[in-house]
């Protein structure tokens, strides 16, 4: 059989468009669930190839909604696809999907966010790390509210290895908010560069595919929408756990107008300060006066490495946090204990409904 029969004998047969199963089934994208439907299967094909070969390939989709990328991805070959949806009401039209491929299309009702994917496979599809990723794919039109949080978790997932990468270098292909794709894969010096930037590029090579008009959408967002690939490294550009890295990340980026010593002053108590913000950034050789904008990832690396070594010296650092060393600061301004607010807590009642609040 040639390649294009092959490739045709994947395809699905003759269904309801998009459109009309959503008609049938009387759906409609909630607003608080940041749904917004992709019905251009010319445009879901595309997402779906930016995924690379998917012949024969496993793959989780996030949150399929009413099925247009799960269309695409069962077009392009999947031979074990796995669906995650949160909402009940999209399921009846999967299942129409799923009689249409025959042992090709698994529907989990979940959220993506607590779904074990490391038990969603066959053991058999996992790769060593150090070589090719495993014929495994996540791809997604994630809604909105999830998006940072999901990628943050698979970023942790990444740097431990477990979840969807404990089969290896599971590769990801998701849309974000235009602005938050931006984020994603910003270069040293660029505005857009953030905690987010670098969060995922010390751990993964990161592509901007390409750009989707909101119009596209149903309903349309007021943001356009951006398809970002990742694949992760086979050694992370910052070798230390992950919590370490972020927390840094976090306080220098909390001052992202500011120059960088700023953000790595609040890593630190203020009886130690001054002294362990100089001796971090002299041991990182990083200049103090540059914005966090500006660092590159080696330089985050030094500073990162740093804040390790200081840590091994005085593991309390670990559990600093300055805004409650500040809300302290406030109690003692105010005459208070931390059990005081306590007791006022427990002791406080809430008003009746014919109470005025």
């Amino acid at each position: 059989m040639s390649a294009s029969g092959k490739l045709a004998s994947f395809r699905l047969p003759p269904l309801p468009t998009v459109g009309e199963l959503i008609k049938l089934y009387n759906l409609r994208a909630e607003k608080q669930l940041s749904q917004n439907f992709l019905l251009d299967l010319r445009l879901t094909d595309k997402i779906v190839r930016q995924a690379g070969n998917l012949r024969d390939a496993h793959v989780c989709e996030v949150g399929p909604g009413p099925g247009g990328l799960t269309r695409s991805i069962l077009n392009a070959g999947a031979g074990d696809l796995v669906v995650v949806e949160k909402d009940t009401r999209f399921i009846p039209g999967l299942k129409l999907l799923s009689e249409a491929a025959p042992g090709r299309l698994r529907i989990v009702h979940g959220d993506i966010l607590t779904y074990r994917m490391d038990r969603g496979f066959p053991v058999n599809i996992s790769k060593p790390w150090e070589e090719d990723p495993p014929n495994l794919h996540i791809i997604g039109n994630l809604p909105f509210s999830v998006s940072t949080p999901l990628i943050i978790k698979w970023m942790e997932n990444i740097a431990n290895r477990t979840g969807p990468f404990a089969y290896g270098r599971t590769r990801l292909t998701l849309t974000f908010q235009k602005e938050v794709a931006e984020r994603l894969t910003a270069s040293t010096g660029s505005k857009q560069r953030s905690r987010l930037s670098i969060m995922a590029q010390y751990l993964c090579t990161v592509h901007n595919c390409f750009t989707i008009p909101g119009r596209a959408f149903v309903p349309k967002p007021e943001v356009d929408v951006g398809v970002v690939h990742f694949t992760p490294l086979v050694q992370p550009q910052i070798q230390q756990p992950f919590k370490l890295v972020e927390r840094v990340v976090r306080n220098i980026f909390q001052f992202r107008r500011k120059y960088c010593h700023k953000g790595v002053e609040k890593l630190f108590p203020a009886a130690c300060r001054i002294e362990l913000t100089q001796e971090m950034m002299q041991k990182a050789d990083v200049d103090p006066t540059l914005r966090p904008t500006e660092l590159t990832l080696p330089q985050f690396r030094a500073l990162v490495n740093a804040y390790a070594h200081l840590c091994a010296y005085e593991p309390s650092l670990l559990s600093y946090e300055y805004r409650e060393e500040l809300r302290m600061k406030h109690l003692e301004s105010q005459g208070k204990t931390p059990m005081d607010t306590h007791m006022e807590k427990s002791t406080s009642t809430p008003p009746s409904p014919l109470q005025p609040c």
